[in-house]
């Protein structure tokens, strides 16, 4: 069936794309472009088991999107099988309260919001503008990352701030990872029927990292903000703390507003406490070598992790279903235990064994017996969302 999509998802310096056909089951090739703004930039298409590599010369969002659209020249049986590309967006702000087919409103509409995420948004811009001029025959659909969260309640997204920030400046919390939370929410209802009627907890934990409470399918509390650096300790960011101490670290090393939070997105979390990286792997095995400070990193990045979890649940009835993914809550057994022996006040625990052993890449319920919650590990799916979501624009 002719069904397949081109995913995009721009980043301020990567690009990852895949070709996902049969509605969305089956990845026919996918890569990556990194490195991008600066000379050592490259892309990775990964097709048929099989990888391969290039530098890409100018370094930018159009010289990587100009790389796909020559591969696809190169393998006409699966250009000529795209029906659509779907473009992943952080930031559709108030303005976007599902996926939509790009048009020039659409494209507006997401200009008007690019304040609000300045390092992502322009990348987004770029890759739209691009895959536009290259594939003007196909349908292009833009999947925000904000859409899942504009349930929330006004008490939970208003920040308690003069009420005129909200009127004029749309300032308030948006929440991210939105289609990773609406996979797992759907996933979730595959393999455990009736959870789409109870109360789920999330923890998205990647390099970015979030929670997220979903009452009944939608959700009722978020960790991120208005921006992503809201909530818990992450790779490169602090995540929440005093608002003064962004004061502070301005006076003590003279640095402007921009300067200083630059510190708080990039050079804090994990990589800042361990002073050694932000990739979790690299601080487990330090952590086993001895290394104090990564033990130390890890450990407040479980307590954050812990402490969101209790905060957005909350907005539930009751805690049926605690769910890990993204990339650390799929992969790192460690911090999983650490996270759950913090929750132990609210009957949420699991069996070691299953945890350690966990298989990469599987759905595994992994709560021990005595829990009252159910403790799932579910690798995330965006790519999937972001083609369905297109597929059904489309067809419509």
């Amino acid at each position: 069936m002719k069904d397949s999509i081109l995913v995009i998802n721009c980043g301020s310096s990567s690009l990852k794309f895949a070709i996902l056909a049969n509605a969305g089951q089956e990845t026919l090739m996918e890569g990556i472009a990194d490195q991008l703004g600066s000379n050592n930039s490259t892309i990775t298409f990964k097709y048929q088991g099989k990888k391969l590599q290039k530098t890409l010369a100018l370094g930018s969002h159009e010289s990587a999107v100009k790389e796909i659209k020559a591969w696809l020249d190169l393998h006409p049986a699966i250009n000529d099988l795209l029906v659509g590309v779907g473009h992943r967006i952080v930031h559709g702000g108030e303005t976007f309260k599902q996926s939509a087919l790009i048009n020039q409103d659409v494209i507006n509409g997401i200009q008007e919001c690019a304040s609000l995420a300045p390092l992502h948004s322009p990348a987004h811009l770029k890759g739209i503008n691009i895959s536009l001029t290259l594939f003007p025959t196909l349908p292009q659909a833009a999947v925000f990352d904000t859409s899942f969260h504009q349930s929330l309640s006004e008490e939970q997204f208003l920040y308690p701030i003069p009420m005129d920030f909200y009127r004029e400046h749309h300032f308030r919390k948006y929440g991210f990872h939105g289609t990773s939370y609406r996979y797992i929410s759907q996933r979730l209802a595959q393999i455990w029927k009736g959870s789409e009627q109870q109360g789920v907890l999330v923890a998205h934990l990647g390099n970015g990292a979030s929670t997220c409470a979903i009452n009944k399918g939608k959700s009722s509390d978020t960790s991120m903000g208005i921006t992503p650096l809201e909530g818990l300790m992450m790779g490169t960011r602090s995540g929440s703390l005093d608002p003064s101490l962004l004061t502070f670290i301005m006076k003590a090393k003279n640095l402007s507003a921009d300067e200083a939070l630059d510190v708080l997105n990039k050079k804090s979390g994990l990589l800042g406490v361990s002073e050694l990286s932000n990739d979790c792997r690299t601080l487990e095995e330090a952590m086993e070598s001895g290394d104090e400070r990564a033990k130390l990193a890890l450990d407040m990045f479980a307590i954050r992790a812990a402490k969101n979890l209790a905060s957005v649940a909350t907005t539930l009835e009751s805690i049926d279903h605690l769910v890990f993914t993204g990339g650390i809550g799929e992969n790192s057994s460690y911090l999983r235990q650490v996270i759950c022996n913090h929750l132990k006040a609210l009957n949420i625990g699991i069996n070691s064994t299953l945890n350690k052993d966990a298989p990469r890449g599987e759905t595994l319920n992994i709560s021990s017996n005595e829990s009252n919650t159910k403790v799932w590990i579910i690798p995330t799916n965006e790519e999937l969302m972001i083609a369905l979501d297109t597929i059904s624009l489309i067809q419509h």
